[in-house]
């Protein structure tokens, strides 16, 4: 499979290989799961704005927008997008990798165009095209800093996301740095489904199994937050890092402001990619052409340095 890193200015300007279809008005359907925590609150806002846009500017074009709670859900609105509303393209990010395999694949035996955005297929010949943030990239640059912040030694937890291919993806790249440093021991790793409440009970769980513990991978700046609030009502002042990810504006403001020092840097993950995805479908299939198989945009590493370069007070995450 290609793969092709690319900043969000060089996704913009990409050239797509074209294929012999005849340009047609395109019905984009986009299937996400609901706004439930702050990311996916920005992924249906930038969906929506993607929606606004590109309708205002391609006459040929149509998006019906489809959210849902659970991967069931999902699953009936493919079919629905699929048999009812007559879609020749669909954006989908999937609730789950496996459960949303088959939905997918069905969508995309009908004839439709098929991207999937972020979390990954578990049978990649049901999609056609694949964007993501860089997930291994999202494991590396915290297992890395958390490495030299404690000076190769000390007892790490993680707390996982949702069980998904980008999970796995994130969890082997932390994994593989902290091969490395034998003196660092990853004391467990549990899901909590990226969501605050669950990251609260996991980081519980933690804090009364073990006695010492030096830094926790949150995996995500939502669960940071869970993290954070049961670090305090246990009064725990061992935990020297709190890592989490994805460059929340709140987040973000306390690394620039300096305001909690066991919060200083994060990694960047935008959940504007959604609508990367869908312009870039969109306006693919209105030329008859196709994606790269493969366009993964950059995370990089936020400190203090650059933080302001990725807070936006405006945006909903």
């Amino acid at each position: 499979m290609i793969s092709r890193r690319l900043t969000l200015t060089a996704i913009a300007a990409a050239s797509f290989a074209t294929t012999a279809l005849a340009a047609e008005p395109v019905h984009l359907g986009v299937s996400i799961p609901a706004a439930t925590h702050s990311f996916m609150g920005g992924i249906n806002y930038w969906a929506n704005q993607a929606k606004k846009d590109l309708e205002k500017q391609h006459k040929d074009l149509k998006i019906t927008i489809r959210t849902a709670a659970n991967a069931p859900e999902q699953a009936n609105q493919l079919q629905d997008l699929s048999s009812v509303s007559k879609i020749n393209a669909l954006v989908v990010f999937p609730f789950e990798s496996a459960a949303l395999t088959k939905p997918v694949a069905q969508v995309k035996a009908k004839g439709a165009y098929v991207t999937v955005v972020d979390r990954g297929l578990t049978d990649t010949s049901a999609q056609d095209a694949y964007v993501a943030g860089d997930n291994t990239a999202f494991g590396r640059i915290p297992a890395e800093y958390i490495a030299k912040k404690l000076g190769g030694k000390g007892n790490v937890v993680a707390l996982r996301g949702i069980a998904t291919t980008l999970d796995n993806e994130r969890m082997d790249a932390f994994n593989a740095v902290l091969k490395n440093y034998p003196d660092i021991k990853l004391l467990d790793a549990k899901y909590a489904n990226w969501n605050r409440d669950d990251a609260f009970k996991v980081t519980q769980d933690y804090l009364t199994r073990f006695k010492q513990i030096d830094a926790i991978w949150a995996a995500d700046d939502d669960m940071a937050v869970g993290v954070l609030k049961a670090i305090d009502q246990a009064k725990r002042d061992d935990i020297k890092i709190v890592f989490g990810g994805a460059g929340a504006k709140g987040m973000v403001k306390t690394i620039l402001d300096g305001k909690d020092k066991r919060i200083d840097a994060d990694v960047s993950y935008s959940p504007k990619f959604i609508y990367d995805a869908i312009k870039l479908t969109a306006e693919a299939r209105l030329k008859g052409e196709k994606l790269p198989p493969t366009t993964i945009i950059p995370s990089v590493l936020i400190t203090k340095d650059n933080a302001k370069d990725f807070y936006h007070p405006d945006s909903p995450f």
